[in-house]
């Protein structure tokens, strides 16, 4: 039973890593890149999501909640984990330290970057204005900008090597020649949504983005 019990959370953390956490991953840097087309292009885009019926209990039930369950279990497998690292070396080796590594760093940084946005606005009744003034007050500091920086790289990374151990694990991609090509494929996602990522951030901390906020 014990091991049945295993087996079916480390398949439920598995998949929620994808479904729904994944995707929010990227639906968010997607949003936050906007931030690049001016003050006004994310005010925009954060105006048509906080206008989505029930959004509250679609955050709860579909980003907190699959988010803290796999935050969690996922500690549990860290300290559970044996990494090979020292005795062979090899590429996936590192591959699977990194992956535990990048996972304790973006649960440390979610819940702080959580704080630091989601809980704020919510207390202070925030609209998209002052949410993006806020942003932009957060990473015209350049320690909390470096932060920013690398919890999305951290975060990144831990979603794209995640889903090419997702696809591994659950017999999508099975030969070498599939896990090959699946390696390409998600360190170019890597690159390309660390790249919407870190952009954001930089734009936010631009003096501009602040001026326009505040014509």
């Amino acid at each position: 039973m014990n091991m049945q019990r295993s087996f079916f959370n480390r398949r439920l953390h598995s998949l929620l890593g994808v479904i729904p956490v994944g995707f929010f991953l990227v639906e968010h840097m997607l949003m936050n890149y906007y931030a690049t087309k001016g003050a006004g292009a994310f005010v925009e885009q954060v105006e048509w999501l906080w206008g989505i019926p029930f959004l509250l209990v679609l955050e709860i039930f579909f980003i907190f909640l699959p988010l803290l369950y796999h935050g969690i279990y996922g500690l549990y497998i860290v300290f559970q984990a044996k990494n090979n690292v020292g005795n062979f070396g090899t590429f996936r080796n590192y591959m699977f330290m990194l992956q535990r590594v990048t996972g304790v760093l973006t649960l440390l940084f979610v819940f702080w970057h959580v704080w630091e946005t989601r809980i704020q606005v919510a207390l202070n009744d925030y609209n998209p204005e002052q949410l993006a003034n806020l942003m932009h007050t957060l990473v015209s500091n350049p320690v909390v900008l470096g932060i920013y920086i690398l919890g999305v790289i951290a975060a990144v990374f831990h979603f794209s090597n995640g889903m090419w151990a997702f696809l591994v694990s659950w017999g999508i991609t099975v030969g070498p020649r599939a896990q090959r090509i699946s390696t390409w494929v998600w360190a170019g996602v890597f690159v390309l949504v660390s790249y919407l990522g870190v952009s954001s951030l930089l734009a936010f901390a631009d003096p501009a983005f602040a001026q326009q906020l505040a014509q």
